[in-house]
């Protein structure tokens, strides 16, 4: 089984986090993982990437094609469109519904969601509405990664799951136990869908 994964958001907005959760969890699962990365002025709201390439079988590139990501996991709705010729046929978009207005040309927010709405296997949600209503607002990133975790496949949620503990145990118990919740109400905002 493999699973080519693009992250992408803006800066500050956790991307990398969840890559660090997804990495640690396939390293204890025995999954063959490469990564590339692209840290766009992030430090002043320009975009960040990572591609995450998983596998059970050797994985010769870090970089994925045009047209073979299995799923596009995004904090923000135009970035999860700019990488859109990298989805696969039959890939998903995972991605919050809340806009990021980083650019002075930034596109009409009802066309980007039009937009991804037309895709057939695309969900956005407003994921920071969600986690502040849960008194979780640093947590949006992690409650993103819980809407995609079923998605993943090569890795379960409850790897993630565990994943989340040993990424932010330095941080204390109070830390991972937000996250972990966090993550638990995107699992349970997409599980019919």
């Amino acid at each position: 089984m493999k699973k080519d994964i693009i992250l992408a958001g803006v800066g500050g907005q956790g991307i990398l986090t969840i890559a660090t959760i997804i990495g640690d969890a396939a390293a204890n699962a025995g999954v063959n993982l490469k990564q590339a990365e692209v840290h766009g002025m992030s430090q002043r709201g320009g975009d960040v990437q990572s591609n995450l390439r998983l596998s059970n079988d050797e994985i010769y590139s870090d970089l994925i094609a045009c047209g073979s990501a299995d799923l596009i996991i995004s904090m923000e709705p135009m970035e999860a469109l700019r990488y859109l010729p990298y989805l696969a046929a039959d890939g998903r978009i995972i991605t919050s519904s809340h806009k990021y207005e980083n650019i002075p040309n930034y596109p009409r927010y009802e066309d980007l969601m039009k937009e991804i709405g037309s895709l057939p296997s695309a969900i956005a949600l407003p994921i920071e509405d969600l986690a502040k209503a849960s008194s979780l607002p640093k947590s949006a990133n992690v409650l993103l990664l819980g809407m995609a975790a079923k998605y993943i496949e090569i890795l379960t949620p409850e790897q993630l799951r565990e994943s989340i503990a040993r990424v932010f145990a330095s941080k204390g118990e109070g830390v991972v136990a937000m996250n972990q919740q966090a993550f638990d109400i995107g699992l349970n905002a997409v599980k019919d869908k």
